[in-house]
């Protein structure tokens, strides 16, 4: 099992230099008045597993305003292989994230899935079934990065492809073999995403109906989308050849629109409360934030199953729009988890059933004191 036994932050946010430690599996709680730095700590931990982090910001985002050298976050990662050294922070040669291990430079940030995974959950993520498709697709992707960290490289390559391809077609002389080897690449890298959209979906929705977690409602969910419906009823290489001919046949339409017509791009997830047979988005304020920790419960233990340790769940004011019952019965379920827990909330009152449990830091004008 990995967890964090210490966390450094430098130019990050609202920190000039920060070491929050030391820390140890179980809970963690960070307190204080809202724009104390709480949400900071928590970002900062999230960017130690691939991705852009809970805020999806950009490198240069993150800097410390005013700070003349780049920001940093570095950590000490125990491990059932002994402690393990992380950090990741802004290249200023490149303007892009550089990552080390042990003090080696590594390429790319798959690496630091090897070592820990993230779930998280925000205040933000509360209109996940309220917004558009994108911010749901989004949300499964990153479900899918905590379980294969390649997932992040197939993503990248449909895009990066993607864009080439609709800047060909806007120029208005593309060169048909090169749009044929984009298209390609976009139909190999798009059904190897849905794919593992609909076998993570799949499991996931198996531990929805199998884990015992009473105090939120059962979940029904379903990845869907042109592609993912293909897939089940023909093979890869056929759904590929048939996606490759959308992509010739929708050349003239994307020309003028960008993007492509189809594609994993505009796949979507549904979410349902499976007593009601209502779909999340007609559900109450109160039904959909239980059943988004639901979801988030479920994937933990997912990973729990399939790696032998739970992730770092990292729960972002988690607590206060729960009743007190549902709060207790969230924080049995998740000390029943097992694994790093990081929570954070305004009075530490919300967190009395964690007292003499939990770690606790009160943050207050960007400083963390243990108390």
């Amino acid at each position: 099992m990995s967890f964090i036994s210490s966390l450094g932050l430098t130019h990050f946010r609202c920190y000039t230099r920060s070491i929050v430690g030391p820390l140890s599996e179980g809970f963690t709680v960070f307190y204080g008045v809202n724009g104390a730095g709480k949400t900071n700590i928590l970002e900062a931990a999230s960017l130690l597993s691939p991705g852009r982090g809970l805020r999806r910001a950009r490198g240069t985002e993150i800097l410390q305003r005013g700070a003349q050298a780049p920001w940093a976050v570095s950590a000490v990662l125990q491990t059932s292989y002994g402690p393990v050294r992380v950090g990741t922070g802004l290249d200023s040669r490149s303007d892009k994230r550089a990552v080390r291990i042990n003090g080696a430079d590594v390429r790319g940030q798959s690496a630091l899935g090897e070592h820990l995974s993230c779930v998280w959950l925000t205040p933000q993520m509360d209109r996940l079934f309220l917004d558009s498709s994108s911010q749901r697709r989004r949300f499964l992707d990153r479900l899918v990065f905590a379980f294969d960290p390649g997932h992040s490289g197939r993503v990248s390559r449909y895009e990066n492809a993607m864009r080439q391809r609709s800047r060909l077609l806007q120029g208005g002389k593309a060169d048909p073999a090169w749009l044929g080897g984009l298209e390609a690449q976009m139909a190999e890298a798009g059904v190897a995403i849905a794919a593992a959209r609909l076998e993570f979906a799949g499991r996931l929705q198996a531990v929805c109906g199998r884990h015992d977690i009473s105090a939120f409602p059962k979940v029904r969910l379903a990845a869907h989308g042109t592609l993912e419906e293909l897939l089940a009823e023909a093979p890869a290489l056929e759904v590929e050849e048939l996606f490759k001919y959308q992509l010739r046949q929708s050349r003239g339409v994307d020309m003028l629109t960008g993007g492509a017509a189809t594609g994993p791009h505009k796949a979507d997830l549904h979410v349902f409360m499976a007593d009601k047979d209502m779909a999340a988005a007609y559900c109450s304020t109160g039904e959909q934030k239980a059943l988004l920790l639901a979801v988030i419960l479920a994937h933990a233990h997912l990973i729990k199953a399939e790696r032998g340790a739970p992730p770092l769940l990292l729960l972002d004011e988690v607590a206060a729009h729960l009743d007190e019952d549902r709060r207790v019965a969230l924080y049995g379920l998740l000390g029943d988890l097992g694994g790093q827990v990081w929570l954070t909330g305004t009075d530490r009152g919300l967190f009395a059933a964690l007292e003499g449990k939990a770690q606790f830091f009160e943050v207050y004008e960007a400083k963390i004191k243990p108390v």
